[in-house]
């Protein structure tokens, strides 16, 4: 980094090295992380590691911004709907640190792209994937890659941030979503000590029918848009789920603030 951009991280990062101490920011500053899904959790995950002090950040999300995001996805504004989400959110994070690395995808992490992205290469990764069969197949390419993720589990449909909890994969209790991914691995051979965020609150029921993967949903015709615009793929994820629970913001924040704790406290331990 220049003069200036060093001595404005120096700056930025002054309140969060006053806790950390200088081993584990100069750790924070060279480690490369990579954060797969950028909705209402994994958008305030990546934005708690920027302002913290991390520099090398990987993106990776196909979807784009939708009026139903705006209450609870961090880059999602009623000035970029039907906008790229993993590019916009790289360019708030950028006005945070401009010297920052940081690489947007605008990719779907499944069975057909995978082999592309080299999880080895990173020293964390984050999974903030809804989708069930892709999050599985996430945590079981770093288990074989050896690569430390920190994964989310259920944030929807929940109310109560105090219920949220940190355990391996395999100590979840309370959340069908941590239920269904821990069947998968285990009919895959795949170990459960993996460390996830969860939240042990029982979900609540839809309080309302939702437009939310019908044709009613303005986010079908901005996909529409976009697709023929761009030539590049803006999946629905939400008319591909059995159900489409609401979300609270207060409690995907907190899932995702958890999981940059995760990673801080992570190089903190190795730092000392």
């Amino acid at each position: 980094m220049a003069a200036d951009t060093n001595n404005l991280y120096a700056s930025m990062t002054h309140r969060t090295a006053m806790v950390l101490g200088s081993a584990a920011m100069e750790r924070l500053a060279a480690a490369r992380v990579i954060v797969v899904g950028v909705g209402g959790v994994g958008s305030w995950c990546a934005e708690a590691l920027v302002r913290s002090g991390l520099v090398h950040l990987a993106l990776v999300d196909s979807d784009i911004i939708c009026p139903t995001n705006l209450n609870r996805q961090l880059q999602a504004t009623s000035r970029n709907l039907g906008e790229s989400k993993v590019r916009e959110i790289r360019e708030r994070l950028l006005l945070i640190n401009p010297a920052a690395d940081i690489v947007a995808h605008h990719r779907v992490f499944d069975e057909t792209t995978a082999d592309d992205f080299d999880l080895a290469a990173f020293d964390y990764v984050i999974d903030a994937i809804d989708s069930i069969a892709n999050k599985a197949l996430l945590i079981e390419r770093c288990v074989a890659a050896g690569v430390t993720v920190f994964c989310s589990m259920g944030a929807a449909a929940k109310t109560d941030p105090t219920r949220v909890r940190v355990a391996p994969l395999s100590k979840t209790h309370g959340d069908p979503l941590a239920r269904v991914v821990r069947r998968r691995l285990r009919a895959r051979g795949v170990g459960l000590d993996v460390s996830c965020v969860f939240s042990d609150e029982p979900a609540a029921d839809p309080a309302i029918e939702t437009i939310c993967g019908t044709g009613g949903c303005e986010c079908v015709h901005d996909r529409d848009a976009w697709n023929e615009s761009t030539g590049e793929e803006a999946a629905d994820w939400c008319a591909m789920k059995k159900r489409v629970n609401g979300a609270l913001v207060h409690v995907t924040g907190v899932f995702g603030f958890t999981l940059a704790s995760m990673v801080i406290r992570d190089i903190m331990r190795r730092a000392e």
